[in-house]
């Protein structure tokens, strides 16, 4: 399966983490109100930025969710491919789950980068 290629979003922010993470956030947005988005946490594998974990949120596309029908889900990734889907949070307006993307990666975000480097044989530094 080939890499598919990131749209652009409205507003695109990196934030660094730990030595070789980042968390990804890109939305779009209609007179105030978010019409698509993605938060991502990445790590740094030999040069390339690999997905670890995502949120996303695009009714017009065929590969990402619709937050206010199915609610909200995070893909979890290995190996460059995803592994799964896991619903996080129940249906809930685009904004809102942004936020509530952006709090759980906040959170949660050192335990997936533990996981992706025990999966990946990555000594943490």
């Amino acid at each position: 399966m080939g890499k598919k290629e990131p749209r652009e979003y409205d507003r695109e922010y990196t934030t660094p983490l730990k030595h070789r993470a980042r968390r990804r956030i890109g939305y779009t947005h209609h007179r105030g109100t978010v019409t698509r988005f993605v938060v991502q946490l990445e790590y740094r594998v030999d040069g390339e930025w690999m997905e670890v974990v995502r949120f996303d949120h695009d009714p017009k596309s065929d590969h990402a969710h619709d937050v206010t029908e199915e609610g909200v889900h995070m893909d979890v990734y290995r190996d460059g491919e995803k592994l799964r889907s896991e619903e996080v949070f129940p249906p809930m307006r685009a904004g809102e789950a942004l936020t509530f993307a952006e709090e759980h990666l906040n959170q949660h975000a050192e335990r997936y980068i533990n996981r992706f480097e025990t999966w990946h044989e990555i000594k943490s530094r």
